[in-house]
């Protein structure tokens, strides 16, 4: 054999190995491994979860992980008799998602743009003409709100206002940086402004907007991210692009054509959601009028009768009928063979859109995708879409192995080391799987 044969040779073995060295780096890892390591630790992870219930952090606890194809890798409840006596929670109990909406209102939004209704340039006062001359909050000596470090906000009152020096857009909302804000601040000031509006208790979405338009914004629209009602305004800017109202837009593009069950707005006359509870003096109680406080003395009361739709902040879902949701982003778009966005249109969602200097990851639109530090603190894995919601309800999607998981509970503020719970649940799932892999 001569010498440039043997090295043609060579050179094709080397090319062939190399490709499939890649081939199995790049590989995702076998979803059976998922669903065995799961099988092998139930009863510890069921231990975690039964521990902070029968602790008096949580009044139950209810948490499943599912496969892209809906098949079921892990599934418990716990409940504490004291607080919720004779009740179960399972699959198909309604519960209170809070900021667990976002991403739904969000997608809804999303495919208006696919279709051409909305566009993310649009600026929010073509759709919502009464937020045309909204004004920027300053402190009383000039400086921006969000300079101040969180022990100096109660220096900031009286405050004056200056024009927003920038167009506010749809991109704005969906990255929350329009201005919007709750009613936590700690700017005492503009808090209780929010506060006593009450704006939950706006009869429909006009009044809503009235309200917010009696009220600064937190920021120049386009300065920075700062969390708040951006994505309930996202909602009515939805609603009077399409002219028609959130609980009808999810009906009509997620819930009907995708068959999912378990989501939507207002409680139906056969459901019943559990009582709120908070943490707030170190034990476990049923909360009182006004402690829920994060929009004001109320919350939302998810009356049938009731049309104001919070794009925010206001569906109830069970956990069968989230995951199922979650499937459809994990699956690019497509749930039971039904496709509801394009495939590009999901991975914008998860793409890098803000908080772009955190050490610990980035958001896309209102999706958190975590970094290196979740495996390093040996608390999950990169690249995981993570979400919640005000009362420690929690999922996230991993895009690697191909499941998702949601853990719920109702108490929205919880004391350590009740916040440890999703934290070790997590560790102990994922160390597992890194061992198996």
């Amino acid at each position: 054999m001569s010498t440039l044969w043997s090295k043609l040779l060579l050179g094709t073995l080397l090319l062939i190995i190399f490709f499939f060295a890649c081939k199995a780096e790049n590989k995702k890892p076998d979803t059976k491994i998922t669903a065995e390591v799961i099988l092998e630790n139930k009863v510890q992870l069921d231990s975690i979860l039964n521990s902070y219930v029968d602790g008096g952090y949580y009044p139950f606890v209810y948490a499943r992980i599912e496969n892209l194809d809906g098949s079921v890798l892990y599934e418990h409840s716990r409940v504490n008799d004291e607080f919720l006596p004779n009740s179960t929670i399972t699959k198909d109990s309604w519960i209170r998602i809070w900021s667990m909406s976002k991403i739904v209102t969000i997608s809804i939004v999303l495919d208006l743009i696919e279709d051409g209704l909305l566009n993310f340039d649009d600026p929010v006062a073509k759709h919502i003409p009464e937020f045309k001359n909204l004004k920027v909050a300053l402190t009383h000596d000039g400086k921006k709100l969000g300079d101040l470090a969180w022990g100096n906000r109660g220096d900031a009152c009286p405050l004056q206002y200056v024009a927003n020096d920038s167009i506010m857009t749809i991109r704005h909302l969906l990255t929350h940086k329009a201005g919007f804000y709750y009613a936590n601040t700690g700017f005492a000031c503009l808090d209780s402004m929010l506060a006593k509006k009450n704006v939950v208790r706006s009869k429909d979405q006009q009044e809503f907007i009235n309200h917010l338009a009696e009220l600064p914004l937190m920021q120049h629209s386009g300065d920075t991210y700062f969390y708040g009602l951006n994505t309930t305004v996202l909602g009515f800017v939805a609603e009077r692009a399409a002219g028609k109202n959130l609980k009808d837009l999810v009906v009509e593009r997620i819930t009907d054509p995708l068959k999912i069950k378990g989501l939507r707005y207002g409680l139906p006359k056969e459901g019943k959601l559990p009582p709120t509870f908070t943490g707030r003096d170190s034990i476990l109680r049923l909360a009182k009028r006004g402690e829920l406080d994060i929009m004001g003395p109320d919350v939302p009361d998810y009356d049938l009768e009731h049309e104001l739709y919070l794009g925010g902040e206001g569906m109830i879902a069970t956990a069968d009928g989230y995951t199922d949701f979650l499937r459809m982003l994990l699956n690019h778009g497509t749930l039971n063979d039904t496709r509801f966005l394009d495939h590009s249109t999901v991975e914008d969602i998860y793409a890098p859109h803000a908080q772009l200097d955190n050490p610990y990851g980035h958001d896309g639109y209102n999706l958190w995708v975590s970094g290196d530090s979740m495996r390093i603190n040996q608390q999950g894995d990169k690249g995981l879409w993570i979400g919640g919601g005000y009362e420690s309800t929690q999922f996230w999607v991993d895009p690697k192995r191909d499941f998702v998981g949601v853990i719920l509970t109702q108490n929205n503020e919880v004391r350590n080391p009740g916040y440890q719970m999703v934290s070790q649940f997590s560790s102990l799932l994922y160390q597992s799987i890194f061992k198996e892999e």
